[in-house]
């Protein structure tokens, strides 16, 4: 397994904003290299706080194009829509000037919408700066779900899609998500975890060798590593 360096903090306030200033300082040095800096970011009920924080930051965001890692195949406007949090919670502020290229498209369906979103994706080129993962207690990391039936494909190191969907019964609605080779191979990969039961889960997972769960998958082909954000109180 690549390395997996482990961060812990007491609350998630800490955690917040130690994650939100090592991803601003992530994302200048990309911008003082090559000009521009690239951000995929996850969805759900843990990184509030860490975009609140980091979209205070101050770095010149009109050279920062902000993407998803995955999102489900609900419109902007839905309540469990990734993309309306990134714009409620992390484009505001200073990070309001940033680019938002998203997966979402008003297709016929998911798969449709993968397509579309391909072209999206292929402008943030084939590195990306800065990866944020979340985790679920079940091992899932980005929509990479164990038992996704086209799993197999999505974790694929070879894979040259960018996005693909997903119909796995445990995602609930059908969903878009980055592929392995996107996620694994940015500059700087982060995953922020919040509480007992994901700490736990997250053992578990970087554990077990016979059948790995996706976020050990991830772990395993982290070019650059897994950096772990961790808070012992969720």
């Amino acid at each position: 397994m690549a390395s997996a360096r482990w961060r812990t903090y007491a609350t998630r306030e800490d955690l917040a904003a130690r994650l939100a200033a090592d991803v601003a300082d992530r994302l200048r040095e990309a911008i003082k290299a090559k000009g521009g800096a690239t951000l995929a970011v996850s969805g759900g009920t843990t990184p509030g706080l860490f975009f609140e924080a980091l979209s205070h930051k101050d770095l010149d965001w009109t050279k920062v194009i902000v993407t998803l890692v995955d999102e489900r195949f609900v419109p902007p406007s839905s309540e469990r829509s990734n993309e309306r949090l990134v714009r409620e919670k992390l484009l505001t502020n200073e990070a309001r000037l940033a680019r938002f290229v998203g997966l979402y498209s008003d297709a016929a369906d998911v798969d449709e919408a993968a397509r579309r979103a391909e072209a999206g994706v292929a402008l943030l080129g084939s590195t990306l700066d800065v990866v944020v993962l979340g985790m679920g207690t079940d091992g899932h990391t980005a929509s990479f779900f164990p038992d996704a039936p086209n799993l197999a494909a999505l974790t694929d190191v070879a894979q040259k899609r960018r996005v693909l969907a997903v119909h796995a019964p445990s995602g609930g609605e059908p969903r878009l998500t980055l592929t392995m080779p996107l996620i694994a191979n940015a500059r700087f990969l982060a995953l922020h975890i919040e509480g007992d039961a994901k700490r736990e889960a997250l053992d578990r997972a970087l554990a077990e060798k016979t059948k790995p769960l996706p976020i050990r998958m991830v772990a395993n082909c982290a070019a650059s590593g897994l950096q772990i954000y961790s808070a012992r109180r969720g």
